[in-house]
């Protein structure tokens, strides 16, 4: 067998399967499930990001009361600051599927180890596995729950 058939069989394998530090695979079956969890959770952002950031623009017509106009600032406010949390969402989505097609995603960041498939269900942005996300927190003195 020649080496550019040995090479493109390669890359079809590491497409449908890739292998983690310790010998587990996730198969191509798993990947397209989190790829297009992944990518509804994106078109959710682009709207959400779409609408925080129309309700940031919106002018005070018709607002009479200087109530009126400090309520709407702080709605414009918030709805500029869920934008920009929507933006860094739909960054990190790219991200995690930049790792679906570079063979890296569902595997930690910090460890190498694999993530835990209930781990990236609930949030299948995650880079690193429940253990080095808690020290990573420890570390920087956060107190949240992790996944």
């Amino acid at each position: 067998m020649n080496a550019v058939v040995r090479f493109s069989k390669t890359l079809k394998y590491a497409y449908d399967t890739f292998a983690v530090n310790d010998g587990t695979i996730m198969d191509k079956e798993k990947l397209d499930y989190f790829r297009n969890l992944l990518l509804a959770e994106r078109r959710q952002a682009e709207q959400d990001l779409r609408a925080n950031a129309a309700t940031g623009r919106e002018d005070a017509d018709g607002v009479i009361d200087i109530g009126e106009v400090a309520e709407l600032d702080q709605e414009k406010s918030t709805a500029l600051d869920l934008a920009g949390r929507e933006s860094d969402l739909i960054s990190e989505i790219d991200a995690a599927l930049k790792r679906i097609e570079d063979g890296t995603y569902g595997q930690c960041r910090r460890c190498g180890k694999p993530i835990d498939e209930a781990r990236l269900k609930a949030m299948p942005t995650a880079r690193y596995d429940a253990q080095c996300q808690a020290a990573i927190e420890a570390a920087q003195g956060l107190e949240t729950p992790t996944l």
